[in-house]
């Protein structure tokens, strides 16, 4: 049996190891300036929010002209000058911490001059109105802050850039989200599977202090309200599985028709995207638009009043406007804008509880609206335990918590039958950037993946 450690010892040491406190603090200021990038992030996206609302008021056509001009112009900007900020940035969160990628590579993926254009771009995308989130380009604007904490941290630190990424990934989800329980199950769900022993504590103190910036930005609330949720009962089983089943097909079909579509099928419309993404954008922003005239507004932007306006009793969204919803949020994320699928998803989800509580009539409507949040969002990341927590977290639906983990888990399960998982797939899509080597790289890919959504590099245009 291993000898037990020496109280008095172990404290002396610690208190004379210098190096590793020195370490420790840089990690934690950085965890708060990740933070504090993402409350700034959050700041200016709701800034952009506001602007197409002030926008939209000037003249209801208005959008026609707009949504078109500024997408395209993001897209130029992003192609040109900062391929890698383009997409989500979880895939590329994920291409940085493979194996494949050497530290002298990361730079394509994750970085603070990435940080700063993502932060800038994605909330371009709210201002011209796209069905797009803040929450995926969250991860890699507090992933590129972490890792600049490398240059203060000595060649032999126990500090490593793999613990830094997830530090910094799962802390732009714990302050975009507010929920820092949220931000740590997706470091060990999403972004690795295990964390250094040794580190762990670090990373999770990290992760955490990241989320209270959040916190003490915009006080301990939750992200969505607190919803009133009555006993749950064997009556809600049947709308229950309901939405289970709709929110996890749904979710996988959305999924599965984004892969497809980023990395380039052969048709027409992905030819025409190879050729020219710059029109293409402008096409996918006039269709964006007319959705979003035909929905009277409703689709535009993150979806984050509509879904907060279900969970509070307003009255039920046109019947369509999941189907409408669902295809601005594809549209907007195969423009190639810089943009998240998070938010959408949740609205889509919400979109789906409400149309089967009234299908069926249930009472218990703001849980079903939980449901297909939990589910949806679930079926589209695969990532069922990251899913349920961030809706627990944003709803505080602690009551909730065995019907929401049973939904995130039931809609992922079918969304496997349907779809890869989305942000692997987009992450190998990444890994084609990587100068090739022929003993340990695949192929170059040509020019079918050169303007994918999930910014592969392409010719510049």
């Amino acid at each position: 049996m291993k000898k037990q450690p020496d109280f008095t010892q172990a404290v002396r040491q610690e208190l004379v190891d210098w190096r590793s406190w020195r370490d420790r603090a840089v990690v934690l200021a950085y965890a708060v300036a990740a933070g504090l990038a993402v409350v700034g992030f959050t700041m200016l996206s709701e800034l952009a929010l506001e602007g197409f609302g002030a926008l939209r008021g000037l003249h209801p056509l208005l959008p026609l002209v707009w949504i078109p001009a500024l997408t395209a112009a993001l897209v130029w900007f992003t192609l040109r000058w900062v391929p890698g900020a383009a997409g989500s940035g979880i895939p590329q969160v994920l291409a940085a911490l493979d194996t494949r990628t050497s530290p002298s590579q990361r730079g394509l993926f994750v970085s603070l001059r990435l940080s700063v254009a993502k932060l800038v771009l994605a909330s371009g995308a709210l201002l011209a109105g796209l069905s797009a989130g803040r929450e995926g380009p969250s991860v890699q604007v507090a992933a590129g802050v972490m890792l600049h904490a490398r240059r203060w941290l000595p060649a032999r630190s126990a500090v490593t850039d793999h613990g830094l990424l997830i530090a910094g990934g799962a802390a732009g989800i714990a302050a975009a989200f507010n929920a820092p329980l949220a931000g740590v199950v997706f470091a060990i769900e999403e972004l690795s599977r295990k964390i250094e022993n040794r580190n762990s504590g670090l990373i999770i103190t990290a992760i955490v202090l990241a989320g209270l910036v959040a916190v003490s930005a915009f006080g301990n609330s939750t992200y969505f309200g607190v919803i009133r949720v009555g006993r749950l009962d064997s009556g809600l089983l049947l709308p229950g599985l309901l939405v289970v089943l709709c929110a996890g097909l749904l979710g996988g079909l959305f999924s599965r028709l984004l892969i497809v579509s980023v990395i380039g099928a052969p048709d027409r419309f992905c030819a025409l995207r190879r050729r020219h993404p710059v029109r293409f954008a402008a096409g996918c922003g006039f269709a964006v638009a007319l959705i979003g005239i035909v929905s009277g507004g409703l689709t535009y932007g993150s979806g984050y009043d509509e879904t907060k306006g279900l969970l509070n009793g307003d009255p039920g969204l046109p019947v369509l406007f999941v189907l409408l919803k669902f295809i601005s949020t594809w549209l907007s994320a195969w423009s190639g804008v810089p943009g998240g699928i998070f938010a959408p998803s949740l609205s889509v989800g919400a979109g789906i509880g409400a149309d089967i509580a009234q299908l069926t009539g249930s009472p218990a409507g703001a849980a079903l609206i939980a449901i297909g949040m939990a589910g949806f969002l679930a079926a589209v990341t695969q990532a069922p335990i990251t899913a349920f927590i961030i809706v627990m977290e944003m709803v505080d639906g602690h009551a909730m918590v065995l019907s929401l983990m049973a939904a995130a888990l039931g809609a992922s399960g079918l969304s496997r039958l349907l779809s890869r998982p989305l942000y692997a797939e987009l992450a190998e899509l990444q890994l084609r950037r990587l100068p090739a080597v022929p003993s340990t790289m695949p192929p170059d890919p040509g020019p079918a993946t050169t303007t994918s959504f999930q910014d592969s590099t392409p010719a510049r245009p």
